[in-house]
């Protein structure tokens, strides 16, 4: 019986041993599975290293040879790279370092603008044009200073200033101008006209010398003037072109044409308006009186 009994243990405790004996096999088997993955992935870490290392220096052999002879200054200064494999069956744990590479801008000097302008006398028939479109009595006109000399096949224009002491106070003038036009604004047209031209002919370069025009235009118009208007705006426009009246005046003195049936040359000033000065306010206004005027 106890030798029955014995064979019976030992039956039942095989299949223990049995079991016992898979699972250390199976867990031995995993182990090695994960080690040969880790390896294989280490292999593959070492093979792109190495193929970087590679073409790190076939660049910097191509840049040794495309700068033989170059000054230390122009060549591109780089950090040395050392990469290093790592060991089978350890872990990539820091990244190598990659190469640092500093380019100087290549400094070339601006070229050299050429800054001489050849001087040119004016011809003698271009200074007498000026001269003669001064309005008679003006500083600057011959009856006031200017004398034309020829000397050598070119003519000189030499000024005569005036004495300060014979010039008007310009707050008087100041004031002249104001009252001028206060004039017109309280009802006496004619004295404002009157005024206003008066003011222009005596002082034509004062800076209120074209206002002064344009406003004796319009009291000339105020009072169904218009030939004498189209005068005092032809003046403006001949005599100040770059006063910050003449638009106004050109707008002013293509009226007056349409008020004397004139119509043509109200078109033709309506036109220069537009096509010399767009952009401005006059041009805007021109082109929408074009617009109303009849074919």
């Amino acid at each position: 019986m106890l030798e029955r009994s014995a064979i019976f243990r030992l039956l039942a405790a095989a299949p223990l041993c049995a079991l016992c004996a898979c699972a250390t096999t199976a867990a031995s088997q995993a182990e090695v599975a994960a080690l040969q993955a880790e390896l294989r992935t280490l292999r593959e870490s070492q093979t792109r290293l190495v193929d970087r290392l590679e073409r790190l220096e076939a660049h910097a052999a191509v840049d040794r040879a495309r700068a033989p002879g170059a000054p230390a200054a122009k060549q591109s200064s780089t950090v040395p790279v050392r990469v290093t494999a790592p060991e089978q069956g350890g872990a990539l744990t820091s990244t190598p370092d990659l190469a640092v590479v500093k380019l100087k801008p290549r400094f070339e000097p601006a070229p050299k603008l050429s800054t001489q302008v050849a001087v040119v006398e004016p011809e003698s028939e271009q200074v007498e044009m000026f001269i003669s479109s001064v309005p008679d009595g003006t500083p600057g006109s011959a009856s006031g200073g200017t004398t034309l000399a020829s000397t050598g096949g070119a003519t000189m224009v030499t000024t005569r200033e005036d004495d300060p002491a014979d010039q008007p106070d310009p707050d008087v003038l100041e004031a002249d101008y104001e009252k001028s036009v206060s004039l017109l604004r309280t009802g006496n047209v004619e004295g404002g006209v009157q005024r206003l031209r008066r003011f222009s002919e005596e002082n034509p370069r004062h800076p209120r010398a074209d206002n002064a025009l344009y406003f004796s235009g319009l009291g000339q118009m105020g009072l169904n003037e218009f030939k004498d208007a189209a005068k005092s705006f032809e003046r403006l426009i001949a005599t100040y072109p770059a006063g910050d009246a003449m638009l106004d005046g050109m707008l002013r003195l293509a009226e007056c044409r349409m008020r004397l049936n004139q119509a043509a040359d109200a078109r033709a000033l309506y036109t220069r308006v537009v096509t010399q000065f767009p952009g401005t306010a006059a041009a805007t206004q021109a082109e929408q009186r074009l617009a109303a005027l009849p074919q």
